[in-house]
């Protein structure tokens, strides 16, 4: 029987490169965390009503609802295996993960990142062995709204518990742009550097045509293996020569970047663009339940919307191990497993 474009990409093997694990609580998840939580529980109806943003700053504000409900290790335990259960229904085998270690840090005292870390491994290596993968990197992420301090102490975290953990890979900095140029964090990313740890950050997302480029420019002149985003670099033709010339992978969220106002509509996504010129783009999520499309689903909206062949989506697939933190020998293989695939 002939797949239909869906099921041929839902088999296509695939990382996904940019996905906040808080990003994953799905409003029926959300119910179960204020039940345990709240002394008057979210109803389904109020929860789903969260999920509906006005513009980037009022998605933050959503986002942050929802951490405020995972309070325990058993929580983000929860929200891991439904994760990773939900990534392997769409053909996802490998994911580096986005934790918020600055909101556990900055907010919730009690609860300790190195007990979260232990309820999530295990959590990972369960699923991993009911389901034979998909394989989870983690990435410590900080606020950048929060300042050098704040982000200071995830990235220094992460360096020492790597050894522990040896999932976690890579540092981030995320939130606004506007509230915390990644200017601030220059020192610290060298100093991550220096520990071993790869480094990504969020850049030229919710920026505009002057500070976007900017802001894209600082993260590489820092050594910023990945930018999350990256739609600002449509206004600057020399910079994306330079993406292009770099092959440094930018993680586009195309369906994100429109829920959050920061693109107004799939026609409008430079993603065409970036792709005539050479540049490195791997798809992702971002938010899945928070934003109504997972990985898959952009995966076909991409193809349906800028008319982009299945060969043409294999070789964003391909993108994606390439870019990913995974050893050589394993990237390698997953590559040659979906050159295979028909």
């Amino acid at each position: 029987m002939t797949k239909t474009k869906r099921q041929w990409l839902r088999g296509l093997p695939k990382a996904e490169l940019h996905l906040h694990l808080e990003g994953t609580v799905a409003p029926e998840t959300l119910v179960v965390l204020s039940q345990r939580h709240d002394s008057t529980p979210l109803t389904l109806e109020e929860a789903r009503a969260l999920y509906e943003y006005k513009d980037f700053v009022h998605f933050l504000d959503t986002f942050k609802l929802v951490l405020d409900r995972l309070l325990t290790p058993e929580d983000y335990a929860l929200i891991t295996r439904e994760m990773m259960r939900h990534l392997h229904e769409q053909g996802v085998v490998h994911a580096e993960v986005y934790m918020s270690w600055g909101n556990i840090l900055h907010w919730k005292a009690p609860l300790q990142v190195e007990d979260v870390m232990a309820a999530v491994e295990d959590a990972r290596i369960e699923v991993e062995r009911e389901l034979g993968g998909p394989s989870v990197y983690w990435i410590a992420d900080a606020s950048r709204q929060w300042g050098a301090e704040e982000a200071g102490r995830v990235f220094r975290l992460a360096a020492s518990l790597r050894h522990r953990f040896p999932n976690i890979v890579g540092i981030g900095i995320g939130g606004d742009e506007v509230g915390g140029p990644i200017e601030w964090f220059r020192d610290l990313y060298l100093e991550a550097k220096k520990a071993g740890l790869r480094l990504t950050a969020h850049a030229g997302e919710a920026t505009g045509s002057v500070q976007g480029p900017l802001e894209m420019r600082s993260a590489l002149s820092m050594g910023v293996e990945r930018i999350g985003h990256g739609l600002a670099a449509q206004y600057d033709d020399e910079l994306m020569d330079i993406l292009a010339k770099q092959q440094v992978p930018l993680e586009i969220n195309v369906t994100s970047n429109i829920r959050t106002g920061c693109c107004p509509s799939v026609e409008a996504h430079p993603l065409p663009k970036f792709l005539e010129k050479g540049m490195l783009c791997t798809v992702n999520s971002d938010d899945p339940t928070m934003f109504g499309a997972d990985c898959l689903d952009d995966y076909v909206l991409i193809s349906d919307a800028f008319g982009l062949s299945l060969d043409k989506m294999r070789e964003l697939a391909r993108n994606s191990f390439s870019a990913s933190f995974l050893p050589e020998d394993k990237a390698k293989r997953w590559i040659s497993a979906l050159d295979a695939y028909r």
